[in-house]
C-alpha cells in the first residue's frame, strides 16, 4: 500500500471485483471510512488527498452509519445502513467489517450482521483503488489491522 499525505492509506493497484476483510477500532470521535473504486483527485497541503468514490462509512459511534455506504464528490449517501446495521458496532471494540464488490452489486457486513446489499445503477468508477480514510481534524483516532483483499 502507499501512504497519501495525512488522511488516506492506499492500495497501489486498482480493484474491480473482491472480498475485503478488516478490523477497525475507533479510539476517538469522528468517522472514517473505506474507499474502492476510487480515485486521488488531488492533495490538499492542509487536509490531503481529495479522493472520489464509493465510501464504507466508519465511525466508532452506534447510530452513525457504519457499513452504509457514500459517493464522495458527487451523490452523498447512496444506501443508508438497514436498520440492525446501526446497532451492529461494538463500541471501543475490535470491530469486523466485510466488503464484497462485483462488478456493481456492493454487499457491506459488519460483525455479521449485513448492513448494505447495493446495485449501482449508475456507478461513477467501475474499478479503482482501495483506501483506509481518517477525517483530518477533530482529533480522530481510528486503528485498522488484518486487512484482507482477495480479487474475484
Amino acid at each position: 500500500m502507499s501512504r497519501a499525505p495525512s488522511c488516506a492509506l492506499t492500495t497501489e493497484k486498482t480493484y474491480r471485483d473482491f472480498d475485503l476483510r478488516l478490523k477497525f477500532k475507533g479510539e476517538a470521535a469522528g468517522n472514517s471510512g473505506v474507499f474502492f473504486h476510487a480515485r486521488i483527485t488531488g492533495i490538499d497541503p492542509q487536509h490531503g488527498p481529495d479522493i472520489e468514490g464509493i465510501q464504507v462509512e466508519v465511525d466508532p459511534n452506534v447510530g452513525k452509519h457504519t457499513g452504509g455506504l457514500y459517493e464522495s464528490g458527487v451523490r452523498g449517501w447512496v444506501m443508508m445502513p438497514a436498520a440492525q446495521g446501526e446497532q451492529a458496532l461494538k463500541p471501543g471494540e475490535w470491530n469486523d467489517l466485510e466488503v464484497s464488490v462485483r462488478g456493481n452489486h456492493i454487499v457491506t457486513q459488519l460483525n455479521g450482521v449485513k448492513v448494505a446489499d447495493y446495485t449501482d445503477t449508475s456507478p461513477r468508477f467501475t474499478d479503482g483503488v482501495i483506501g483506509l480514510q481518517i477525517h483530518t481534524g477533530g482529533g480522530v483516532r481510528m486503528r485498522w489491522k488484518e486487512i484482507y483483499i482477495k480479487e474475484k
